[in-house]
C-alpha cells in the first residue's frame, strides 16, 4: 500500500484519484491508519467509513432543509447555483496533520439557506446529514450563520468530485476538516446542538483549528 502511495504521489493527482476510489472501503475498514498515507489527489486523503461512495446527477441530486423553519425548502443543483455565491480561499485542515493549503471554494452560505427557509424562534441549532447515511454533522446557529461557512458546489474552479464529497460540500473555512461534512443532502434546524458522527466517538464538538486539537479527552485549553 505505501508503495502504491508513493507512486501516486510521482505521477500525478490522476493516479492518485483511481486509487482512493479503489482503495476506498480498504481504508474504511483499516485500523492501523496506514491507508490514510496514499494521496487522493490535489494533496488531499481520501477518509470514508462507508463501504461505497453516493453518486448523485443534477437530475436526481436535492438538498433538503426541514425541522424548526417556517419554509422546508428541496433544492436542486440549479436551484442552488442560482442564489447568490460566495468564494472563499483557505487552508484545509486535518485533524490527523495534514493540510492543503489555499483551496478555493464556491457555493452559497448557510446562512442564505436558512434565511430562506426562515429560522424558527426555538430553534438554536443545525444539524447536517449525508447522502451516505452515516456521516453526519451539527452547528450551533450562531456558527452556521458564519460568512465561512458554506454548501460548497465548487472546488479549485470546478465542481465539486464524489470523492472529495460533491456534488455539495459543507465547507467550514475555520474547523477542522471533519466538520466540512462530506456528500451533503440534509441540513435541519434543531433545538439543539446534536453531536455528529465523529463527535459520537470523542472528537471535539467545536473544533476550531488553533484552539482545539480535535479530541474531547485530550483538550489543549
Amino acid at each position: 500500500m505505501l508503495g502504491l502511495g508513493a507512486a501516486g504521489i510521482v505521477t500525478g493527482g490522476s493516479l492518485a484519484d483511481r486509487l482512493g476510489r479503489v482503495l476506498a472501503p480498504v481504508q474504511s475498514r483499516d485500523p492501523t491508519g496506514l491507508t490514510g498515507l496514499l494521496p487522493a489527489g490535489g494533496g488531499f486523503r481520501y477518509y470514508s467509513v462507508t463501504a461505497s461512495v453516493p453518486v448523485r446527477t443534477a437530475a436526481d441530486y436535492r438538498l433538503t432543509v426541514t425541522g424548526l423553519v417556517e419554509r422546508p425548502l428541496s433544492l436542486t443543483l440549479g436551484d442552488l447555483a442560482g442564489m447568490p455565491q460566495t468564494s472563499l480561499v483557505r487552508d484545509f485542515q486535518c485533524v490527523t496533520g495534514w493540510r492543503v493549503r489555499n483551496v478555493a471554494w464556491s457555493g452559497v452560505r448557510v446562512a442564505q439557506l436558512l434565511e430562506t427557509a426562515g429560522v424558527l424562534p426555538r430553534a438554536s441549532a443545525v444539524a447536517f446529514g449525508s447522502l451516505d447515511g452515516t456521516y453526519t454533522e451539527s452547528l450551533t446557529l450562531d456558527q452556521a450563520r458564519r460568512p465561512d461557512v458554506i454548501a460548497a458546489g465548487s472546488m479549485q474552479g470546478g465542481p465539486v468530485t464524489v470523492e472529495h464529497g460533491g456534488p455539495v460540500r459543507l465547507y467550514v473555512a475555520p474547523m477542522y476538516g471533519y466538520k466540512s461534512l462530506k456528500w451533503l443532502d440534509r441540513i435541519e434546524l434543531t433545538a439543539a446542538v446534536q453531536p455528529g458522527y465523529w463527535e459520537r466517538r470523542d472528537y471535539d464538538v467545536d473544533a476550531w483549528v488553533g484552539r482545539s486539537n480535535g479530541r474531547q479527552d485530550d483538550r489543549t485549553g
